[in-house]
């Protein structure tokens, strides 16, 4: 490699992005920030444009006067997210909803490797993302911890079958709360995440373990299989990221201090492993016993759901996540309890008519309709 690998950092000013920029920040000759992209944050944003002085950034609405002070002293220009996108080695997807849609799809159909950190990507159009990658022959890095576990499981084992995929997870803020808990928790509750610190929406699908049901369906597509072969398994010390079961029954997990850095900088520097920044050690004899347990999916029916919903195919799964945003939204304002989150999912998901094989065009219509139809359901009315 004759420089540092120029990245794209798209949703820079959120949760893995900023996490993304540390990594990048204390392994200079490795990587480069070439562009940044955030959202309406446009202070942080401008902060880290002054620092890394990318080539060119992106955001939402109007820029803001520290903003455009900041691109007029630096040089750098905006430009669309595709074209940050194109213009990199490696684009780090980490924006949230559909936003990482496009950039992701131009970068594969350019036949490059993206580190996707977006699950509504999958879960929306994992179809059109596996066209794109059996055409032009662009790679996916997962940065999701789980995901990058599993990816960590599989190399060297491209000619052994997979016989089971375990997600693990912690179980969210709720994990102890019982019907009557969890019918009264707030949105200050919900964001009290137990191990993670991630944003204000992934955080609340932890608690609802929407998260963990969105992530089977990015399995699937990512590692081509059924979803039949993905189930999920509770593990309150999140010291196992995932296993894989493989034909002869042999399983291996991947395994380390919850670390967000570590997947993200796998995602950026493979097939390398890199010592810095040094990540803390697993001590397993401090850990103790790791424990296990399966999903109660009668108090966290958002999981029963999203699996449902990979099962179903199609456009379901875009449905659903879309409707996911609206409920999650609603819930941070105030308008709707914890538990009409999943109220709202299935009420959208009852009138939805699935299409079996969208394209693009169908995936989008899908989102706005189901969006729609998610932000007229009346909270706290059984669907």
């Amino acid at each position: 490699m004759s420089g540092p690998r120029r990245i794209a950092v798209l949703g820079s000013t959120g949760s893995i992005g900023t996490q993304a920029l540390d990594v990048i920040r204390q392994l200079p000759e490795r990587f480069a920030v070439d562009s940044l992209a955030g959202g309406r944050n446009h202070g942080l944003l401008a902060q880290q444009i002054a620092e890394f002085r990318p080539r060119a950034a992106s955001w939402q609405g109007a820029a803001s006067a520290d903003l455009e002070a900041a691109v007029r002293s630096t040089g750098c220009r905006f430009a669309p997210v595709e074209d940050l996108a194109l213009a990199s080695d490696i684009p780090l997807i980490a924006t949230a909803g559909a936003a990482g849609l496009f950039p992701t799809l131009a970068a594969l159909k350019a036949g490059m490797p993206v580190a996707i950190a977006n699950k509504e990507v999958l879960v929306m159009a994992g179809n059109v993302v596996q066209k794109a990658l059996r055409e032009h022959g662009g790679r996916l890095h997962p940065v999701d911890s789980e995901h990058s576990a599993i990816w960590q499981c599989l190399w060297g084992e491209e000619d052994h079958g997979i016989r089971r995929i375990l997600l693990t997870a912690s179980g969210g803020a709720f994990r102890d709360f019982d019907a009557d808990s969890l019918a009264v928790v707030t949105a200050e509750q919900a964001l009290n995440h137990p191990t993670w610190n991630m944003g204000p929406k992934i955080t609340v699908d932890s608690a609802s373990l929407m998260n963990k049901g969105m992530e089977t369906i990015e399995a699937m597509w990512l590692f081509d299989v059924p979803m039949e072969k993905v189930e999920v398994v509770l593990h309150r010390e999140s010291i196992v990221h995932s296993l894989v079961e493989f034909s002869d029954g042999s399983v291996k997990a991947q395994m380390g201090v919850p670390d967000m850095r570590l997947p993200i900088q796998l995602a950026l520097a493979y097939p390398e492993r890199m010592p810095t920044p040094p990540m803390p050690s697993l001590d397993l004899a401090a850990a103790g016993s790791l424990s296990f347990g399966r999903p109660d999916m009668e108090r966290f029916p958002c999981l029963r759901l999203a699996i449902e919903a990979g099962r179903r195919g199609g456009t379901f799964p875009c449905a659903m996540a879309a409707a996911d945003e609206v409920a999650v939204g609603r819930f941070l304002d105030g308008e709707v309890g914890f538990l009409d989150i999943p109220r709202v999912i299935e009420a959208v998901l009852e009138k939805h008519d699935g299409i079996a094989d969208p394209d693009i065009e169908t995936i989008l219509e899908v989102d706005l309709q189901a969006r729609d139809k998610a932000r007229a359901v009346k909270p706290g009315v059984p669907v």
